[in-house]
Formats: C-alpha cells, structure tokens, sequence
C-alpha cells in the first residue's frame, strides 16, 4: 500500500534563509503522525506545502498520490484542515457555518452529527461571536472533520482547550484513527503527542533531527535513561563497579545517567549479588518524550512554556 504522505529532499528557501532545508518523512494511511519543533523550526511552512498553500523550491511530495502544488480541487475534497487560528464570519451561528462548509464536499457529512461528536450541540444556533476560545477551537474541528476527509492536517488542535476539553479532543482523534483516517499533527504539548501519535518527527532550524515512535525515540540517538537506588549501608560511592554511565550522588541517593541501561544495571545487580546486599529503591527511567525533545532541539522546559 503507497504510504498517505512521501516527502523527499524537501526544501523552502527565502532568501538567504533555509526555512526547510532536505526534509524527508513518510506517513503511512491511517497514521497519526506527529511533527514536533520549537517556533521558527520550519513546522508551519511543511505544512503549508503539504496542504497546496505554499509552493516549495526542491524535493518531492506526495500526499495521498497527488502533488499538492497541482493537485487542485480534486485534491483539497480529501484533505481537511484545521488551522492554528482561522477567521470566521461572526454573525454565523455554529449550525449555519458547519452546513456551509458540509455544502463544499461532494460527501460532507451530517452537521448535526459533527457539531455533536465536537462537543457543540448545546452551542449550535449561538453566533460565533459568542463563543469562548475553546469553543471556537472545537468549531475549527468541526470544519475540518465535516468534509470527510482521508487526511487530516490539525494545526495546535487543542490550544485554549481546558484539560477535560482536551481529553475529549484526544478521545476524537482516537476514534478518527480507528476509523482510518490519516492524521498530520503539530503540537506544542508533548503528552498530547506522547498520547496521539504513532511516530513523531522533531524539526530543528529546518532540518529533521529524529523520527520514531514516542516511546523509542531517543533510545536510538542514545538519549540517557535513569538508574536510582540508595547505596546499600556501608558502602561509598568508590565501592560501585565501572558503569557506563555518568554516577550522580546526592549522600545515599545515587543516580546513573546512562544509554546503556540494560549493561548499567546487569552490572550493578551483579556486584550487589557477589557483596550479598540489596539496593534499595532501585528503578529505571527511561527518557520521556519531553526529555528527548528538549535534549533534540536545545531547549531549556521555560523555553517550551514559553512558546
């Protein structure tokens, strides 16, 4: 089966500026993939690509076998977009503006039905204008889902969501994938993509730094995990065997930071084993999504709050 989404060697320039410099990545049908990186990083302009809204200066792409530079109407009835910030009439009322846009497809979906599965039912002859934030967020996804599309482009989904809003948001995409529609996501929240997707990217400065899935991310880049345990009574640090990784002490509190975990702990295990005592607390923490993209891209956890 042809992958949903193939971009090779893709490229944007402006100026002197490589705002997307030799990006390739694929996504398979009925994937939700997830393309992470921090503000100017060159998420928005591969989107805007892959969506027909912004021509490209080299490489190739192909998104559910059309070129979307040529695509053309074909094309836009089986994509559906959900924009970071898009701007509606305000004088519309939810139901009106959710039939509008259900007219524009040759197999539009039921807006009553839509307007219900986004949690609008109770705001459906409300005007726009009145709509809270959220509120408004959960009007673009009913706008990008009434078109039925085989792919979805959701561009910060859950922005000015509160956390119950954003659950039930999850629980959505959860059952779009079920269904088998293809998801592209971008995300500033890295539990939403740690919960979403299958595979996640991470740009950096237009480049592509890692694709896998959240859980094997970093293991392949050797993103360190975290051995603890307390150093058994009489013991000191010295009295450790050679490990792998780096040793922190805080008294008795030890703390390996290492990318060969399973080594790290195979001989830690065995030196108590030979002393006949017990290490007590000991865990294993791998590195969470957060951490590897932070360590990736060189942000510090402000920057991300601040973005």
């Amino acid at each position: 089966m042809m992958s949903a989404v193939i971009v090779e060697d893709l490229s944007k320039h402006y100026g002197p500026v490589r705002a997307v410099d030799g990006v390739s990545f694929t996504v398979e049908p009925g994937e939700v993939f997830a393309l992470l990186g921090p503000n100017g990083a060159g998420k928005t302009t591969v989107v805007e690509i892959l969506e027909g809204h912004r021509g490209r200066d080299g490489g190739t792409v192909s998104v559910l076998g059309f070129d979307p530079a040529t695509g053309g109407r074909e094309y836009r009835e089986r994509i559906g977009v959900v924009l970071q910030e898009a701007g509606f009439e305000d004088e519309f009322s939810v139901a009106e503006l959710v039939r509008l846009f259900s007219g524009f497809y040759p197999h539009g979906r039921d807006p009553d039905e839509v307007i219900e599965q986004v949690g609008l039912k109770d705001k459906r002859n409300a005007r726009v204008r009145t709509l809270s934030g959220g509120q408004r967020r959960r009007l673009d996804l009913a706008l990008g889902l009434v078109g039925r599309p085989d792919l979805l482009f959701l561009d910060e989904p859950t922005t000015g969501f509160d956390p119950s809003a954003r659950h039930r948001a999850w629980e959505l995409v959860d059952g779009l994938r079920s269904s088998g529609t293809t998801i592209l996501l971008t995300t500033h929240y890295m539990d939403e993509a740690q919960h979403l997707a299958d595979r996640v990217a991470v740009l950096k400065e237009g480049r592509l730094v890692a694709v896998g899935t959240p859980e094997t991310l970093g293991v392949s880049g050797g993103h360190a995990s975290v051995l603890a345990f307390r150093l058994p009574p009489g013991t000191v640090v010295a009295d450790l065997p050679g490990l792998a990784g780096e040793v922190e002490a805080h008294g008795a509190a030890i703390a390996v930071r290492t990318s060969r975990p399973a080594h790290d702990m195979h001989t830690l295990t065995g030196w108590a084993l030979e002393r006949g005592v017990e290490l007590d607390s000991l865990t294993v923490t791998r590195p969470s999504l957060e951490d590897v993209y932070l360590e990736l891209t060189g942000e510090s956890r402000a920057d991300e709050v601040r973005s």
